[in-house]
């Protein structure tokens, strides 16, 4: 071989493989087995004896014990004892090894491959290394004739490249089964994982066949899980069934997140309230292939949300009840007092405007409002001070407001208007309030100013509406809240994030 390029690329056989058991570890790892009459290896044989114009050819491996052919051409033979091989000789050399005439060579003048069948006499083997440098075995030829004048440039040439084509066989067949074998190990840690979730875990292609499920529905539901959407219609309260039917459906037809909420039957025979979410995995080029899908037990948070729900209602129930009573005696009283009756007709008119305004506060929910300019003018109405006059005029911009919302934007206004009515502006008849909303982009400005009032002046002192107020701006309004205190009035000035109080 000439070519001095083709000589460098070739690998050699590298001290660290001395040792005979970590050479036929790397022997073993090309699963010698399934390589046994490969068609590309075959087709590299029969090719390399028309080169070299001989009658047999082979692709050899050395083990431990044998030396075994993975394909060849002119034998019948499949593996021949270690000891007699040549090519356990050529692998260890760094380029192909040629013998003219075996009975003139004293490695092989006795061997029994020499002096028996197939009586060989000539042998060239280009060696094959592993990209680790271990010595496998070597690509041959053979004839049982001598060849005095041995092979010519091209013919050793052409042996170096099929030895490569034969490397890149064996490399090729090698990163398959690593390949293989690292996505066993894959998905034998993630069904490890599935098994060991508390949720129930399944999975379904896109035509809603449902394939797997881990062990948690065998331990939750006690029978065998569904393998079609409709088997589930058994499982599901009849009252929830068909919304979540429909939630499923739209799922699939758009390829969107699923995720709801309904009563499972499980093996002691309850319902239970249980969270199913489901998404979509897609391949690179985005067709849909499967989903993933994981079934929660949420009985006890849904039972206990229930029951703070319900304590909500009745204590606001009780609330609005001590407004109505208050009320009630107010009216009773003044039929003793006609003279009160303008006083109490205003204070009445104010108790039910407080109650609409606590409907804006308690947790259960109450009126819904989804607009900021109505939830505001609802807050403020107990502090108007008749047809004529307007003691808290709101004005700029209205926006959209969630129900998660209402609650913080009702407690800071409505603690800014119960203390104006205690100390600043609306506890005199001559005060007034504006406030004004102004869009500052991805945030609103609403700004408090108080007219007409007593002297104000900072104490010094955070008191508990204060913090109050701050908490409920920061933390849930996403804003932020700072007040002055001109000789004018006070002054306060809050930012919320539209994205917080729309959502």
């Amino acid at each position: 071989m000439n070519d001095p390029s083709m000589r460098a690329s070739d690998p050699h056989a590298s001290p660290d493989y001395s040792e005979e058991a970590a050479r036929v570890r790397v022997v073993e790892s090309f699963e010698p087995d399934a390589l046994e009459d490969d068609p590309e290896l075959k087709a590299i044989v029969k090719f390399a004896a028309r080169l070299c114009n001989a009658p047999v050819a082979q692709v050899t491996l050395v083990e431990e014990l044998r030396q075994r052919f993975l394909a060849g051409e002119g034998l019948e033979e499949r593996e021949t004892p270690r000891e007699v091989s040549f090519c356990a000789h050529a692998m260890l050399k760094p380029e192909l090894m040629e013998i003219h005439d075996a009975e003139d060579d004293v490695r092989f003048v006795d061997n029994s491959l020499v002096t028996g069948p197939p009586g060989v006499r000539y042998y060239a083997g280009q060696p094959l290394i592993s990209d680790e440098g271990a010595p496998l075995g070597a690509l041959c030829v053979i004839d049982t004739s001598p060849h005095p004048d041995g092979l010519t440039d091209f013919q050793r040439e052409g042996m170096a490249v099929l030895g490569q084509a034969v490397m890149r066989r064996l490399n090729s067949r090698r990163a398959n089964i690593r390949s293989a074998r690292e996505i066993e190990e894959r998905e034998e840690r993630l069904r490890r994982m599935i098994e060991g979730v508390p949720q129930i875990a399944w999975s379904a292609d896109q035509a809603s066949n449902f394939d797997y499920f881990n062990d948690r529905w065998q331990e939750q539901i006690g029978t065998e899980p569904p393998r079609v959407a409709e088997d589930w219609r058994k499982y599901i309260h009849p009252e929830d069934a068909d919304h979540a039917f429909a939630q499923w459906a739209v799922s699939l037809e758009k390829g969107l997140s699923f995720e709801e909420e309904f009563r499972m039957l499980h093996a002691d025979g309850e319902y239970r309230w249980v969270l199913s979410l489901a998404v979509p995995v897609t391949e690179d080029g985005g067709d849909q292939v499967r989903w993933f899908g994981t079934i929660t037990d949420i009985d006890e948070v849904h039972k206990a949300l229930e029951e703070r729900d319900l304590l909500a209602k009745e204590l606001s129930h009780r609330i609005k009840n001590i407004f109505a009573v208050i009320i009630g005696l107010a009216t009773l009283k003044v039929r003793k007092t006609p003279e009160h009756e303008p006083f109490v007709r205003e204070l009445t008119d104010v108790l039910r405007a407080l109650g609409r305004a606590h409907e804006f506060v308690q947790p259960s929910g109450g009126i819904a409002q989804e607009k900021l300019l109505g939830l505001l003018e609802a807050l403020f109405a107990p502090y108007e001070g008749g047809a004529d006059k307007t003691r808290v005029k709101v004005t700029g911009v209205d926006a959209d407001i969630s129900a998660r919302a209402a609650t913080p934007l009702a407690l800071v206004f409505h603690e800014l208007a119960t203390n104006s009515a205690k100390y600043g502006s609306l506890s005199v008849d001559e005060g007034h309030v504006t406030l004004h909303v102004d869009d500052l982009g991805d945030e609103l400005a609403l700004t408090w100013t108080e007219f007409g009032g007593p002297p104000v002046e900072e104490s010094g002192d955070e008191g508990f509406g204060s913090r109050l107020i701050e908490m409920s701006v920061r933390s849930q309004l996403e804003g932020s809240f700072d007040r002055h205190f001109l000789k004018t009035g006070l002054v306060a000035a809050l930012t919320v994030s539209k994205e917080a109080i729309a959502r």
